[in-house]
């Protein structure tokens, strides 16, 4: 099913905080926009042909979805296992495939470039979330999600010595390693001023009462440090999160959209009907909260503006 407003749900929102009152449209509805994936993940908005890309990750395939006329239909396939996507600054796409266990770009004349494919002469797990900073850099967390089984990916040995996060320059290309002490890192974004980092842990996928949670970090140049609990889920997990331009993160969980205040507190909800992957901000005005949940992709009309990140 494709199309704009082929199913609309009653309005989803529920206020927790008197500081989440002005942020959710009591007039507007939450749009599914098209159902038929198994496991929707990774959007990314490209502001000059308003379209957004999603991944499709065990149907191996991206799929994008029309602004402009509402109309969905496959970007790639096969798509290697992408995950999650983000735009660089030049407006080129960014994916993290499970399967080519890479990070790639997508030229502007639609050629593949690979950014991160190893480190230190091992494979990557399965890259999962990239986020790119004002310098140029891309951010990226490397869970093993995509070579644990062979639904996401590829079941294969991992060659590094566990779930880390990478950072590649973007002048030289030179891949660090900038935290080595989660058990598996997920989705990831900057504060507006690009000061904090957030990167989300789901490690109770493969450790008991192991976690589920987000950490916030201090940016420190190419590095980042102080890194301290933000946020634990109080529905499944979280997954991938976007930062709004007053700093407030909205983040996947169990029942839909989380939105929590800069200082932690969970202020706000946008009920979904499936499990939610991931979101991003999209629209004209970025003020279209794009939601991947499960089979579906979902749209809602917020009364704030995405960060304008890439």
């Amino acid at each position: 099913m494709s199309g704009p407003y082929d199913d609309v749900l009653p309005t989803p929102y529920e206020v927790l905080d008197k500081r989440a009152a002005g942020l959710f449209n009591g007039t507007a509805k939450l749009d599914r926009l098209y159902v038929g994936c198994r496991w929707a993940e990774g959007p990314a908005y490209f502001p000059a042909g308003r379209y957004l890309i999603w991944s499709d990750i065990p149907n191996n395939r991206m799929m994008r979805y029309d602004e402009t006329d509402g109309s969905v239909s496959e970007f790639r396939n096969p798509s290697n296992y992408t995950n999650g996507h983000t735009v660089d600054r030049q407006g080129r796409l960014i994916s993290c495939e499970h399967r080519g266990r890479r990070v790639s770009r997508t030229e502007i004349d639609g050629t593949i470039t690979t950014l991160a494919e190893t480190f230190h002469g091992k494979r990557f797990n399965s890259p999962n979330d990239a986020v790119v900073k004002t310098d140029d850099s891309i951010w990226f967390t490397d869970p093993a999600y995509g070579i644990d089984w062979d639904y996401e990916g590829l079941r294969s040995p991992m060659e590094q010595d566990g779930c880390h996060v990478y950072r590649i320059d973007g002048k030289t290309g030179v891949i660090t390693r900038v935290a080595d002490d989660f058990v598996r890192p997920n989705g990831l974004a900057f504060s507006p001023d690009e000061k904090k980092l957030y990167i989300v842990d789901t490690g109770a996928t493969h450790v008991e009462n192991g976690p589920r949670y987000i950490r916030v970090f201090d940016v420190d140049g190419d590095k980042i440090k102080n890194g301290r609990l933000f946020a634990t889920c109080t529905n499944g997990l979280f997954d991938g999160l976007r930062v709004d331009e007053d700093g407030r993160i909205w983040t996947s969980a169990g029942d839909g959209v989380h939105v929590y205040d800069p200082d932690g507190t969970l202020i706000g909800k946008i009920h979904v009907p499936e499990v939610v992957a991931n979101v991003c901000f999209g629209g004209i005005n970025r003020n279209r909260l794009y939601i991947c949940g499960t089979t579906s992709l979902y749209a809602y009309y917020v009364l704030v503006r995405g960060n304008k990140t890439f």
